[in-house]
């Protein structure tokens, strides 16, 4: 699936909307170039999740992960530093990944091969100042199952 957003607020809230259907152990893999909307498109997600605003998604360039509470853990990776994936390994990806939580990682291509099978990837294309691509690739049912839901 490809929806076209128009504004920042457009990507929240369409973030929002797959935020209220994600359960714990999912995986939310973002693709896309710096300013393409990753972590707009998180902050909607946050919300949809039950991140209370006083928490804001913000990019966690420098300590690569921030651990937001809502209805259930949110764990925000921002890969963007990561030079190999042995960095990725020592930050202990696989208790994220498996965990209790929603786990969102910003550039993620730098770590396609270590997602887990099932695993919802959307990539992020910038159009102009405002809008945005946004592409859907859900790997397993649940994923088509939250996408079909979207459609909706």
């Amino acid at each position: 699936m490809i929806v076209e957003t128009k504004s920042a607020k457009e990507t929240i809230r369409l973030g929002k909307k797959i935020g209220k259907l994600l359960r714990p152990g999912d995986v939310v893999a973002l693709i896309g170039k710096l300013g393409s909307g990753k972590t707009t498109l998180t902050q909607g997600l946050a919300k949809g999740l039950g991140v209370k605003k006083k928490n804001y998604v913000t990019s966690p360039s420098f300590t690569l992960i921030k651990e937001h509470k809502g209805r259930m853990p949110l764990y925000h990776i921002d890969l963007y530093r990561i030079d190999n994936l042995k960095e990725v390994y020592d930050l202990g990806y696989e208790e994220y990944f498996y965990g209790e939580g929603v786990t969102i990682i910003e550039w993620a291509k730098k770590v396609r091969r270590l997602l887990p099978e099932e695993v919802l990837i959307i990539n992020l294309e910038i159009i102009d100042e405002n809008r945005r691509r946004i592409e859907f690739i859900p790997k397993g049912k649940h994923y088509r199952d939250i996408i079909d839901k979207l459609i909706r």
